[in-house]
């Protein structure tokens, strides 16, 4: 299964993905957690701590990887493999912590009207290999746009969850997710509220995004401003925020068993 998490910065997106990604290691299934965001916190939300992330390079910054796997040579118009071996490296790169791997992409920086580098290369090839040719639990959290994962990939993403707080601006992202979502062939986009204070809140949510199914709401908690303070997980400290992604989990299982 392969679970997309994406949502105007600062929503809780990253904690929903952290603590899906816990709740799934702990019924025993092999995750993957993949930080697609170039604002990488993904880490933090697992539970990491900070001294073993902080050395975590992005393999969007693996230059030397790059040209390694591409066969790349220095110098303009250099030809480099499109197709390179990537399937080892999960294990290799990959920080595991409580049943779950982390992998940080990053992005690669691109001039003018972009490029075909070896960097980019390997890293197109590697989520091609993450999304297409794995049996893991793929949990990737995503920047506010979904625009990178293209149409080649689009099919392999088993659902979109967008995550959206009680605002009008939230709500916009949202609503531009959606139509790039359908643009690009994603099926399944589910909205989960986020820092949701009541059932107003919720019925709010429906009102304004009548096209998106809300399968649940993590609430307004300040065990989420703890957990980040003390660099745990809030899978470590809060119960109710456990119970409330294990009821989205389940809504999400029951709409892709459908």
């Amino acid at each position: 299964m392969k679970i997309a998490i994406t949502g105007k910065g600062g929503v809780g997106k990253t904690t929903l993905a952290g603590v899906l990604s816990r709740v799934f290691a702990a019924e025993g299934s092999n995750v993957l957690a993949i930080d697609a965001d170039p604002d990488a916190n993904f880490a933090s939300s697992l539970g990491i701590k900070e001294e073993e992330y902080s050395k975590i390079v992005p393999f969007s910054k693996m230059k030397e990887l790059a040209q390694e796997r591409t066969e790349s040579q220095e110098g303009y118009g250099s030809y480099f493999k499109l197709n390179p071996k990537v399937d080892d490296l999960p294990e290799q790169y990959s920080l595991e912590h409580k049943g779950v791997r982390l992998l940080t992409m990053g992005t690669v920086d691109q001039g003018g009207s972009g490029c075909v580098c070896p960097e980019h290369t390997l890293l197109k090839r590697l989520m091609k290999h993450l999304l297409f040719e794995r049996d893991d639990i793929v949990i990737m959290d995503m920047e506010a746009g979904i625009e990178h994962l293209g149409r080649a990939t689009a099919e392999s993403v088993d659902a979109l969850v967008v995550v959206v707080e009680p605002g009008r601006r939230s709500i916009q992202t949202a609503s531009q997710i959606y139509k790039l979502a359908n643009d690009i062939g994603i099926k399944n986009v589910y909205v989960v509220g986020s820092k949701v204070k009541d059932k107003e809140d919720i019925g709010f949510l429906r009102s304004q995004l009548k096209d998106f199914e809300v399968i649940g709401a993590v609430s307004l908690n300040d065990d989420v401003k703890k957990a980040d303070l003390q660099g745990v997980s809030a899978y470590d400290i809060s119960e109710k925020i456990v119970n409330e992604v294990l009821s989205i989990k389940s809504e999400i299982l029951s709409r892709l068993e459908k």
